[in-house]
Parts: C-alpha cells; structure tokens; sequence
C-alpha cells in the first residue's frame, strides 16, 4: 500500500470545495474505467489520488477539523463518482458509513484519533457480514467473536462482502463480545493476524474487491472498539446515511449508462427501416423513449437529492425516534427509484442503441452488471413493505444500516 505521507492531503473546507473536488476526479476516473472493469485492474493508483483530494475526510464535523458537508452534497459527491467509475464510487461507501458510527457512538477520544486519521487521508473498509452458515443465517448473526483472554481482547472470525477492506488502513468489523453483544472493533490493517483475501468474483462491480477477511486471533485494544449495540436503542442517521450512499451509488450508474446511450445512437447507431429519417436520433419512437428516461432519471435525482435534505434537517437538532424514522422513509424512497432507473436505463441502453452496442469492444455492458451487482446491496421489496407498513400501520423501521 502506497505511503500517504508521499501525498500532500488537501483539507476541504466546504460544500463547494466538495463538489469540486468531486467532479475534478470524475473526469479522471472516467478515463480508464471500461479498461479497468474488462481487466479487473484494481484502482490502487486512482483511490491514493482520492485520499489525496481530500474526499475522505468530507463528513469529519468542523470541531474535529473537517467540512462537515450536508447530507445532500454527501449524495451527490457520490453520484458524481459512480458515474464517472462505479466501482471507485461504491469502495468508499463503508468509509463513510462507519464514520456515521463514529459520529454516534465514538468516545471523544476515538474521534480525535480517527477524525486525525482521516484528515491525513486514510481509508476505512468494511470487513462485511459472515457467508450464510448455521451460526448466522442473517447478517446481523455473526460468527466472529471478540474474547478476553489472559494475554488481552483475540478477534476471530471470516467475513466476506467487504468493500474497502483490499485498500484500507483500518478495517472495522462486527462482533460479539463476551456478552454477546455486538461491537464494532477498528482493527489496523497491518494487523498481525487480519488476512485479506481478493476472491471476489461477481460478474458486476469487479473491481471493488469485496471478498473474504479473516481474523485469526487478532489482538485488539480496548481503545479500538465501539459499542454498537448501544445504537439498537438510540435514534440515529448511521443507517440512513448508508443507505442515501447506496442510492447514490445506483444514481449514478443510471447516468453513466444514459450517457453512453446518447453518445452511441448520436455516433453509431442506425435509424430502423421504417422510420423513414436518415439518423437514429431523429427516430420518434427513440426520442420518446429518451425523453422518458431522461424524466425518470431527474425523478430519482430530486427524491435522493430530497432525502439528503431531509437528514440534513433532521441531524440539526436531537433526533428523536420518529426523526430516525422520517430518514429511513425518505431514503427508501430515494433507494426505489434509483433502483428501478439504474436498471432501466442499463438495460434500455442496448434498445436504444441497437445490436452493434453489444460488442465486447465497447463493453457497455457493464453499466448493466454493475447496476445489477450493486442494487442487489438490499433488495427494494423490503424498501417498498418499509414504506408501505408505515404508511398504513404506523410501523416505525427497524434500525440498522440496511434502513
């Protein structure tokens, strides 16, 4: 892993400087992103340019040195990047989902050294839930233990899904404690013991590098575990915040792949014989059909932009379980329709365009397996039963951070 002291880590200041920074990586990212899906090269060089940009330490609150940026702009940092590289768009989104965390269980002495290391560019990564067995069946269940022992705090266990993890400086991981209660234990990376394993095979999202972590007999210091079965009590945005991140993520892919739809019928795709014009984009019928998606896609724009809005005006004063509630509704909502508009606008790709899209010399296909991949994370007929049993039976969601 590259050294970031090499790097000069630029400090984000604002909102503004957020966006822009943003974009300036996007049009670099962008460049490459097909080679990199077709060639599974993993973006080692592009994730050191984005600690460098200073992206990483945007949610940092300003009392700890950093931008403390709206839940809106949050959303849209992430749907500019996925767009440009959907893959480099999803690698953060535990990093963010665990400062979430931070933010809300942290001691204030974990803030301040995390925060610190944040601020000088360094990246979380996830080590995800069990692979389904007898011991957990669901991924709240899980098989990795933190125990006492006469020499000190052992973590064992083998996690998998773990986004982040390949790339990471820290790799936080669920646990159960001796009680069996659950704790987020932040273990350093060089860990002896914490092993990362690239096996990450999906046909979608092929460079995120979500595969298998393995702690065998890790040692842990107390100072690196929160308490977070202490949240299953406590109204909070951890879960909410991860989800807008997701829907970022999928709105972001629908506009990469509506793009290259225009772009291709613009420069290679021919009119059908029938309608009787000299180029496919003077074809009524495909005309509509942009127009259509193109009114889908501002649709789930506004709703995921909307619900950044709604955590921004809920995190302003104590949140109450019924605020909790408010931003898991409005960040399902959002979920939806970037949802269904990723996976239209993926598939209606190669409607559009036409039978020459579908070379491998394009690969367009892989705005398709990345919408698919992705939008699997958690599947929308829960988004919709959420809603749904809140709206006719007054059921407040669950809280963890699939809602």
């Amino acid at each position: 892993m590259t050294n970031l002291s090499d790097f000069s880590i630029r400090r984000i200041a604002s909102d503004a400087e957020a966006l822009d920074a943003a974009r300036e990586l996007a049009a670099v990212f962008a460049d490459g992103a097909s080679r990199r899906d077709r060639e599974r090269l993993l973006p080692w060089a592009e994730l050191d340019r984005w600690s460098a940009s200073g992206l990483g330490a945007i949610t940092v609150p300003r009392a700890y040195g950093g931008a403390d940026v709206s839940y809106a702009t949050l959303a849209e940092v992430f749907a500019i990047l996925s767009a440009a590289d959907a893959a480099l768009g999803q690698i953060p989104q535990n990093h963010f989902g665990l400062l979430g965390v931070l933010r809300e269980i942290g001691t204030d002495a974990q803030k301040r050294r995390y925060y610190a290391e944040v601020l000088a560019g360094r990246r979380l990564g996830n080590a995800g839930p069990p692979r389904r067995s007898a011991a957990s069946g669901t991924v709240l269940q899980a098989d990795t233990r933190l125990r006492r022992t006469p020499d000190g705090l052992r973590l064992t266990g083998t996690r998998f899904y773990s986004t982040g993890a390949l790339f990471a400086h820290r790799v936080p991981v669920r646990a159960l404690d001796d009680d069996d209660r659950a704790v987020q234990v932040w273990v350093p990376r060089d860990a002896p013991g914490l092993t990362v394993v690239d096996d990450w095979s999906s046909f979608g999202q092929r460079t995120t590098a979500s595969g298998t972590v393995t702690f065998d007999a890790v040692a842990v210091s107390e100072e690196d575990v929160l308490p977070i079965w202490q949240l299953a009590d406590r109204p909070g945005l951890f879960g909410p915040t991860s989800q807008l991140i997701q829907a970022a993520i999928d709105q972001g892919i629908a506009q990469a792949a509506f793009d290259d739809a225009l772009a291709f019928v613009r420069q290679y795709a021919r009119p059908w014989i029938d309608a009787g014009v000299a180029h496919a984009s003077d074809d009524p019928y495909l005309i509509g059909d942009v127009g259509r998606l193109a009114i889908d896609l501002h649709a789930a724009h506004a709703v995921l932009l909307e619900a950044g809005h709604t955590l921004d005006e809920i995190a302003a004063a104590p949140v109450t379980a019924r605020d909790s509630a408010r931003a898991s509704l409005a960040v399902a909502e959002a979920k939806v329709l970037t949802t269904e508009v990723a996976l239209a606008a993926s598939e209606k790709l190669f409607e559009l365009a036409g039978s020459s899209a579908t070379r491998a010399r394009h690969n367009l296909d892989r705005h398709w397996r990345n919408a698919r991949t992705h939008t699997l994370h958690d599947p929308v007929r829960w988004k919709l039963h959420l809603i749904g049993n809140f709206h006719l039976n007054d059921v407040l969601p669950a809280r963890h951070s699939w809602n």
